[in-house]
């Protein structure tokens, strides 16, 4: 019988293969996921052809989402693993269009004002796991999923959300981060990857540091 619920979020840049990770890893645990709500989201077709027009609905949408997951979360009797972090819709998505003029100011500290108030009222993770990948990495995943949607994001985009990243995992002190390099690894097909993973995730869970991935 679980002595202690976990609560584990996947973190990473659009295509380093968060959804395909959280799927393995609540096979492998026998944990419930929590995906991100892309396929849901009726805003997200609209704001890759115009992010100025739908970049705040867009974002809004998210935030609305992820609080409503932070509160079934609280109340879940298992542990979970998140598809993406509250956290990183407002410190690298919501961040990112404010600082390339698609969300405007006024809009922008609406946004800030929403997310500030409800860090305080919803549950922290044990853990995040950060997938963290190169910019030609991420451009060939996204192509080899074929989401139509994803068909214009520039190498320029990814770049700016990766620098963002990078920013964010050095400053968040709210819980362990536990960063994967996922450039020359393939945790999908490859189950050897994948076990190293998931040893990796609970030695930190367990606060013992045994397996160094390489």
């Amino acid at each position: 019988m679980e002595t202690k619920k976990f609560f584990i979020a996947v973190a990473g840049n659009i295509g380093v293969g968060k959804s395909s990770l959280v799927k393995l890893l609540c096979k492998g645990l026998g944990w419930d996921p929590f995906y991100e709500p892309v396929k849901t989201n009726p805003y997200l077709a609209d704001f890759y052809a115009s992010m100025d027009d739908w970049a705040f609905h867009s974002q809004i949408f998210f935030l609305i989402h992820r609080l409503k997951d932070q509160q079934a979360i609280r109340a879940h009797p298992t542990s979970v693993i998140q598809d993406r972090s509250i956290f990183e819709d407002a410190e690298i998505f919501a961040k990112n269009l404010y600082l390339q003029n698609h969300i405007s100011k006024r809009d922008y500290g609406t946004y800030r004002a929403l997310y500030e108030t409800a860090l305080d009222l919803i549950p922290k993770p044990d853990l995040v796991v950060y997938l963290q990948a190169s910019v030609d990495t991420l451009l060939k995943r996204i192509r080899k999923r074929g989401r139509a949607y994803e068909k214009s994001i520039e190498p320029e985009y990814l770049e700016r959300l990766n620098d963002l990243y990078e920013q964010w995992i050095q400053e968040f002190c709210l819980c362990p981060i536990l960063t994967i390099p996922t450039d020359e690894i393939n945790f999908v097909k490859n189950p050897e990857h994948f076990q190293i993973v998931l040893k990796k995730i609970q030695s930190r869970l367990s606060g013992v540091e045994i397996i160094e991935l390489k």
